[in-house]
């Protein structure tokens, strides 16, 4: 027979080979990848998981709290509002009877709070304030805003929320909606602007 057409295609070229090198690589690269995102995905979704687990948020009325948790909201207020920023005043009302208190805790420990005053007690409309966090920058101060937003709305049936701001403060409050509806006035010392959300 001819030479040339023996087994002819049977012993693949170097192009070959490492044409088939390559292919394998590159289905290992991607293969890879994909695992490796998978795996990112599976622990960030467990992680927040067990993060919002360790989170509680609770939302009571003042008739509704426990002596213990009564002393935990007052503590904490005292301690931003009066101590932390060098402001004697009556930091506890009779404002405090008319509102739900929100409290948001992380392993059990007070780490946000908010309270939504129903309508004619501090002002005509429904009033979000005190609002504090005593971890910065973790996102909390804008979770209990949005829960303090839906009581309002939806427990208290509000169409206008006014909130008298630390001008610090006022980009939290602009993201959720509110927008300031009075010049800067001082409050115990302390700059403030007098904010409004209307409900779309």
């Amino acid at each position: 027979p001819d030479s040339d057409s023996v087994r002819e295609g049977s012993n693949p070229s170097p192009a070959a080979k490492s044409t088939v090198s390559k292919g394998t690589v590159l289905f290992l690269f991607q293969f890879y990848h994909a695992s490796l995102a998978f795996c990112i995905g599976f622990l960030y979704n467990r992680l927040n998981f067990f993060w919002r687990y360790l989170m509680e948020l609770t939302i009571k009325h003042f008739d509704e709290l426990s002596a213990q948790e009564l002393f935990e909201i007052y503590r904490s207020r005292v301690a931003v509002f009066v101590v932390e920023q060098n402001c004697p005043y009556q930091e506890v009302d009779e404002a405090d009877r008319h509102a739900y208190h929100i409290t948001l805790r992380e392993d059990g420990e007070l780490v946000a709070y908010l309270r939504v005053v129903e309508q004619n007690v501090l002002r005509e409309e429904v009033t979000i304030g005190r609002v504090l966090s005593l971890k910065r920058r973790k996102g909390y101060a804008s979770r209990l805003l949005s829960e303090g937003i839906r009581v309002a709305e939806e427990c208290l049936h509000a169409d206008k929320i006014v909130i008298e701001a630390q001008v610090y403060a006022m980009p939290l409050y602009e993201k959720a909606g509110f927008v300031p509806v009075s010049e800067e006035f001082l409050e115990d010392g302390i700059p403030h602007v007098r904010m409004l959300r209307t409900k779309a």
